[in-house]
């Protein structure tokens, strides 16, 4: 906290999310001094409840956005090779079926003409689990094979083409965060940012509030970057009275993740109950998607335009049965229930301007980029929202861009698209390899694996805390998440809430609720090192709890004792 206070930073940025995390990297690792407030945790809202898809731009083809096909083809495999413990590929079937224009052959062209714009798509991944496949052609029988749930009639076959999923969106967040911290960003949670300091129409800093320490002081920075994503609107409006033009739209992008797996590493796309009003080239309706993701299976995505406050944003029953019944009349063969779902995922996106009630909906496009200097007569006030996370480091690159082009400064090269992210390794396999010689004995092979998965090579800073208490290195509950990994979050990731850990420093709860037993252990765990009492403690359980709704609660205990009962 001292340190925010005690200098005075080139730039500010406020809003801790994978944007601005981005643009303290990178503005960071380019030799500016920089300072990041989040009010929440870091990576708490959006970026952590996104449908984990890294997008190579292949659907952007039916837009005709050349543009945006190469800029995310290059940004998936920058993820790709800046983080391969995080980021891997993801094959997904498209069915086709017999009508009019012909489906199969108009996707094979679409197919090919994506491979050409991509040719560069693995460049510089050296590890070839990580590299992307050309689209491909499948035939009835090996769509079939794929998926036996799919309903033969008028099937032709599929095409299978390749983007990026992300394990952990948090971890990824995380090591970005920490890189931004390797190069000297003084980053800090639980701080909210307030009024900009003016002086003469400059921005001279920003007022700061420590929210656990109710502690009120300035920071004082030359420029500050407002990237608190749908947060944006509200903060200009109320802190320093101006409004964007046009106004920004957002969509409440929601998923649900489901105990149900998928038969094989594949996704799959099926047609959902809305089209695409900017589709130059459409097969019709807009697909929804299925894909396997650790232990579960990812349903999504759905949008609703949000225009009320972006701190109630929320999912309903009702809404939750309508996506269910869409599904199953997509994919009659998967036969969802209400029961079958362990946790909803849902954030604030970017969107495009849509009629009132319209249910085919134009989605954004494009990030803003807004220097109030120019548009409202404040110098070095910035806002910054971003729109998907796959271009967050780039799009973060463009505004420390613009931001040093207005002071006539000249930056070096951003460096962040370029060698591995805090923990990263050049290839993922042969450093699970060369790395199992340091597995503990008593320790399970997959909890070993899901430590390299979530730290890469910081698993050594988890490990060593063994050394402390051997306690340490055995799972929380049925998880594979270790408890010395808790003790890690706290000591050197900036947690200070149970729900810090429970769903971003680990993935206790990032699939399911973790159950009591597990919590309340992870609660002790913390109350050991921060000093809580009972009261204290069952607070931060309580909290968590209400981030699961009962019927998700329910459901997590049911699919955790069949999953002890052997059942399926």
């Amino acid at each position: 906290m001292a340190s925010l206070a005690e200098r005075t930073f080139d730039l500010a940025v406020i809003g801790g999310g994978v944007f601005g995390i981005c643009a303290a990297w990178d503005a960071a690792s380019r030799g500016l001094s920089v300072c990041l407030l989040e009010r929440g945790d870091f990576a708490h809202a959006t970026s952590a409840n996104s449908f984990k898809i890294v997008h190579g731009g292949i659907r952007y083809l039916q837009h005709g956005d050349l543009v945006r096909v190469r800029e995310s083809c290059r940004e998936r495999r920058a993820l790709l090779r800046l983080a391969p413990h995080l980021v891997h590929p993801l094959p997904i079937v498209v069915p086709t079926y017999r009508r009019w224009p012909p489906e199969r052959a108009l996707l094979r062209a679409g197919g090919l003409v994506y491979d050409l714009l991509s040719l560069d798509r693995n460049r510089g991944i050296e590890d070839p689990e990580r590299r992307i496949p050309a689209v491909r052609s499948l035939s009835v029988r090996a769509c079939r094979e794929r998926f036996p749930g799919l309903l033969p009639e008028r099937l032709t076959g599929a095409i299978e083409f390749c983007d990026a999923q992300m394990y952990n969106p948090p971890r990824l967040a995380m090591a970005f965060l920490r890189s931004a911290v390797a190069a000297g960003a003084v980053v800090c949670n639980y701080v909210e940012a307030g009024a900009p300091v003016l002086r003469d129409g400059r921005v001279m800093g920003v007022e700061a509030w420590d929210r656990l320490g109710m502690e009120r002081f300035e920071v004082r920075a030359k420029a500050v970057l407002n990237a608190t994503g749908a947060w944006a609107p509200r903060w200009l409006a109320q802190h320093v009275g101006v409004r964007l033009a046009p106004s920004p739209v957002f969509s409440r992008d929601s998923a649900f993740v489901v105990r149900k797996k998928l038969p094989g590493p594949w996704g799959l796309a099926v047609p959902g109950r809305t089209r695409d009003p900017d589709a130059v080239f459409s097969r019709g309706a807009r697909h929804l998607f299925l894909v396997p993701w650790r232990d579960y299976t990812l349903v999504g995505v759905w949008h609703r335009v949000h225009s009320g406050d972006p701190d109630r944003v929320e999912l309903r029953a009702e809404e939750l049965e309508e996506f269910v019944g869409e599904v199953n009349e997509a994919c009659p063969g998967l036969g969802l229930v209400m029961d079958d779902i362990l946790m909803t995922n849902f954030g604030l996106v970017l969107f495009a301007e849509n009629p009132p009630d319209a249910r085919d909906l134009r989605y954004g496009k494009r990030s803003r980029i807004v220097d109030h200097g120019v548009a409202h007569g404040i110098a070095g006030l910035w806002t910054l929202v971003g729109i998907r996370w796959t271009t967050a480091r780039r799009d973060a690159q463009r505004a420390v861009d613009r931001i040093a082009a207005r002071w006539g400064r000249r930056l070096p090269r951003s460096a962040t698209g370029d060698g591995v992210v805090h923990g990263g390794m050049q290839s993922f396999s042969s450093f699970a390899t060369s790395v199992q010689s340091q597995r503990p004995a008593a320790m399970a092979p997959e909890l070993f694996q899901a430590l390299l998965r979530n730290y890469g090579s910081d698993f050594t800073e988890v490990l060593a805390l063994g050394a402390e208490d051997p306690s340490w290195l055995q799972p929380l509950g049925r998880s594979t998440v270790l408890r010395a990994e808790v003790i890690h979050a706290v000591r050197s990731e900036m947690a200070v809430k149970l729900a810090d850990v429970v769903c971003r420093r680990t993935d206790l709860g990032t699939g399911e609720y973790p159950g009591e037993a597990a919590l309340g252990t992870c609660a002790q765990l913390m109350a050991r090192e921060l000093g809580w009492d009972a009261r204290r403690m069952e607070a931060e359980i309580e909290e968590v709890r209400r981030l699961y709704p009962a019927a998700f609660r329910r459901a997590a205990s049911a699919a955790g004792a069949g999953r002890e009962a052997g059942l399926p």
